[in-house]
């Protein structure tokens, strides 16, 4: 009795935590479908009225919203691309060889994940105005984005090739293959799903990523979705509603997505991805 009055208890904190997790994003669709006047209701309501199912293709049509989600697509696209590119030959290396120098290596590598994209804006901007990537200004920003995010993928992809056996290489070595071919034909196939995971969290964070785009990018028609929504603030901000039926579009997809790939993610999980 203890014990089924012990789970129910937990059962009802986590639907209670996940309920408050979730409200603010109730909270974003429920504000995109109601009117300006009732957003502003005292007390407010948590069902529309009257919903404005129009919010969306206004704000869609209005604002560009196809080009700006384009846009957040190539940069985040971009940027995974050539992290995990670079990223995975990095993380393998510091996974099978351990020396001195490979922990201070792994050191500088956390080292940068702790630094803020508003400390590193300015001299990646002085930078890339020196050597001429503003010219190619969403190639500047996935640049940027890759170097920013290239050490949370090293340290999670790492963690993944520490759980492969070192035993299975040995013995493609023995058997004539070289470190690379044993690289190709064991390890990363082994790791693939937490280099999945890791892929799909490094996309999740481009696609949202707003300090380099809004600082690299000065044509609207080459800035991703998170600058869009910026264009709604303002001093006498009032369009409460098409801003959260922007952030609804904006939103959406990286959420479907992720419950669409839920058990690659979870596998990647425990394979060792965060371990």
């Amino acid at each position: 009795m203890n014990a089924s009055l012990r789970n129910w208890s937990l059962l009802v904190v986590a639907l209670g935590l996940a309920a408050l997790y979730l409200f603010p994003l109730y909270w974003m669709y429920v504000t995109s479908l109601k009117t300006g006047s009732e957003v502003f209701a005292t007390p407010p309501g948590f069902v529309p009225r009257d919903a404005q199912w129009d919010n969306f293709p206004y704000v869609w049509s209005v604002r560009d919203m196809g080009s700006y989600i384009w846009n957040s697509l190539v940069i985040a696209s971009g940027t995974t691309f050539l992290t995990a590119a670079l990223g995975t030959g990095c993380a393998y290396v510091l996974a099978r060889y351990r020396n001195m120098w490979i922990d201070i290596g792994l050191f500088l590598i956390l080292m940068l994940q702790v630094l803020p994209a508003s400390l590193m804006i300015t001299p990646i901007f002085v930078g890339f105005s020196q050597v001429g990537l503003l010219e190619t200004p969403r190639f500047a920003v996935i640049l940027a984005l890759t170097a920013k995010t290239m050490p949370f993928f090293v340290v999670l992809v790492r963690a993944t090739f520490m759980s492969v056996p070192s035993e299975l290489e040995e013995a493609a070595l023995v058997d004539g293959n070289s470190r690379i071919g044993a690289f190709f034909a064991i390890a990363l196939p082994l790791a693939r799903n937490g280099i999945l995971v890791s892929a799909i969290l490094i996309f999740m964070q481009a696609f949202g990523e707003y300090v380099y785009s809004k600082s690299i990018i000065q044509s609207p028609s080459l800035q991703p979705a998170s600058v869009g929504l910026n264009a709604f603030m303002g001093p006498n901000t009032n369009e409460w509603n098409n801003i959260m039926a922007y952030a609804s579009i904006y939103v959406t997809p990286i959420l479907a997505a992720f419950v669409l790939l839920q058990r690659r993610i979870v596998a990647g999980l425990t394979s060792g991805a965060l371990k």
